[in-house]
């Protein structure tokens, strides 16, 4: 394909991922709005911001799987059509309850953009020029990501629109995808019998769905060591243990086993967890921050997250086209692991007195490491499977990215909430003022509405938020540290510079012509015959002399 047919097949791809990242972020800068005017408490708003996580991430492997097997153009428009029931459903909603289920819808949907559009770009762009192409999706996803807090943080400040625009908002962005598809990318569809692991894709979800749910609640709603930890623990061990032994026996396993005994896609898919603690875990919690103990407006807090997005840009574009030019790639991930680990490192000493100055430096910092990292981490995945196996391969990753941003955020949240309610009540007792139950951090109690505190009580919130921030980037730092350790032992490979459909069809072609070669080595290969030595010139064939 000419880089005309590339960039045209690519515009709705961009679109899509453009509207899965502003459904992600436009409601970050309106959850503590949201929350506040629903009524609703702590563990709500991190139930927000998990449920689409976590269906996201029970759904991507399947959705990978089905990459391999369908049309992936009209597995793209199947999820951006749920992302829009699941909009719709959040736009109405008039309870907390029926929020977290439309963001569990739209979960599913952003499950399927987040494997596919990785998937096909790696179809229709060899590894060795996917760099440059990855530089545009970068551009797109910091577009997204400052575009989003900024529009949902005016859209909540505007009286006549409010918080519920902030999910409508994508719905034409999601439609104009679904034609841009549908006129744009033109895939073959591989015709073949296949059987669809129903079984393991149940098995795999509800396991995770256990761990994950055990995660959000422990802490929180029961105490880590009770029966309800037992049951959801155990439930999610032996239903994971099960997947496991199902899908090394059937013939299309939703998560091929084999893969990873490949090196390279073993250590991408640790790093890829640890990624995602760090990163999702670290800054989802950034805009309350901003909101509550810097007190800003929806619309400034959307404004303060553009250094770490700027950094995002520039560093993924930047390192995606000197990848694409001299086909070198580990570097730049060793690079980005280091800085992502001091940006973190550097994070966790803000408070509530920090100058944006230092914090726009921190944040640029932590923005430089990710955008070096985690894109490159799926391309040193995508050159080192066979092109039958890259759908698989692709959705792995995202699969244990979004299952580490889902145990990151849960975990730091049980944190947050916890570390709020302890040092609110410090603050109220070093005041003079005794604490009464459920306090305004307490995981349980209401996110505050910092515009109806009195001045000292304000304080000591603004406080409280500030330090509990703080200690969510100390407890992603090791995470950081660790993925620095797993791609150490990376090893670099060259970058291929033929497509996925090009290498499907190649490796199609081999395997049609494995049969014929083993007709014609036939004779050399009879039990206790020696090698048959080539015909000299003029000789008879051996083979014929056999006859």
């Amino acid at each position: 394909m000419t880089n005309r047919q590339i960039l045209q097949a690519m515009s709705g791809l961009m679109a899509g991922m453009f509207v899965a990242i502003l459904a992600g972020t436009v409601v970050s800068n309106a959850l503590p709005t949201i929350i506040a005017d629903l009524g609703a408490s702590q563990s709500s708003y991190t139930w927000v911001v998990t449920a689409e996580l976590l269906a996201m991430t029970a759904t991507v492997p399947l959705w990978g799987k089905l990459s391999d097997l369908f049309n992936k153009k009209l597995l793209l428009q199947l999820s951006l059509g749920m992302f829009v029931v699941g909009s719709l459903l959040a736009g109405f909603s008039h309870g907390v309850g029926l929020l977290i289920f439309s963001r569990v819808v739209q979960g599913v949907g952003a499950g399927g953009l987040t494997a596919l559009a990785q998937v096909v770009m790696a179809s229709i762009i060899p590894p060795r020029r996917l760099g440059k192409y990855a530089g545009i999706f970068g551009a797109v996803f910091a577009v997204g990501t400052v575009a989003g807090p900024l529009v949902g943080g005016v859209l909540v400040d505007t009286s006549w629109l409010g918080w519920r625009w902030c999910f409508f908002i994508g719905v034409p962005f999601a439609l104009l995808a679904i034609a841009l598809l549908q006129r744009t990318l033109h895939l073959p569809t591989v015709k073949r019998e296949v059987r669809i692991d129903f079984l393991g894709a149940f098995l795999i979800v509800a396991g995770v769905c256990a761990l994950l749910v055990w995660v959000s609640l422990a802490g929180n709603q029961f105490d880590w060591a009770s029966w309800q930890t037992a049951a959801l623990t155990g439930g999610g061990v032996v239903l994971l243990a099960a997947a496991v032994f199902v899908e090394a026996r059937t013939a299309e396993p939703v998560i091929p086993l084999n893969i990873f005994r490949n090196r390279t896609v073993t250590l991408t898919t640790v790093a890829s967890l640890l990624v995602g603690v760090a990163m999702f875990g670290g800054t989802v919690f950034l805009s309350q921050y901003f909101q509550i103990s810097l007190g800003k407006s929806p619309t400034v807090a959307g404004l303060m997250s553009l250094p770490m997005i700027l950094g995002l840009l520039v560093s993924s574009t930047v390192a995606g086209q000197i990848i694409s030019r001299t086909g070198k790639w580990k570097r730049y991930l060793v690079a980005g692991a280091v800085i992502m680990s001091v940006g973190l490192g550097l994070l966790s000493t803000i408070g509530a007195d920090t100058s944006f100055a230092l914090l726009s430096l921190f944040m640029a910092i932590l923005g430089i490491g990710v955008g070096m990292l985690m894109q490159n981490l799926v391309l040193a995945a995508q050159n080192d499977v066979p092109a039958a196996e890259l759908g698989a391969a692709t959705s792995v990753l995202s699969f244990f990215r979004s299952m580490g941003g889902t145990i990151g955020t849960s975990v730091l949240g049980a944190v947050l909430a916890n570390r709020v309610a302890s040092e609110t009540a410090k603050g109220l007792r070093e005041a003079g003022i005794t604490p009464t139950g459920g306090g305004s951090g307490d995981g349980g109690g209401s996110v505050p509405d910092m515009s109806t505190l009195p001045a000292p009580l304000r304080t000591v919130v603004e406080h409280a938020y500030g330090v509990a921030t703080a200690d969510l980037f100390l407890f992603a730092t090791p995470c950081a540290l660790l993925a620095l350790l797993t791609v150490v032992f990376l090893k670099e490979k060259p970058l291929k510079t033929s497509s996925g459909m090009e290498r499907l069809a190649e490796e199609a072609a081999a395997e049609a012509a494995g049969p014929v070669e083993a007709l014609v080595e036939l004779p050399r290969q009879r039990t206790g015959d020696a090698p048959v030595p080539a015909p000299a010139p003029g000789d008879q064939d051996p083979t014929e002399q056999r006859a």
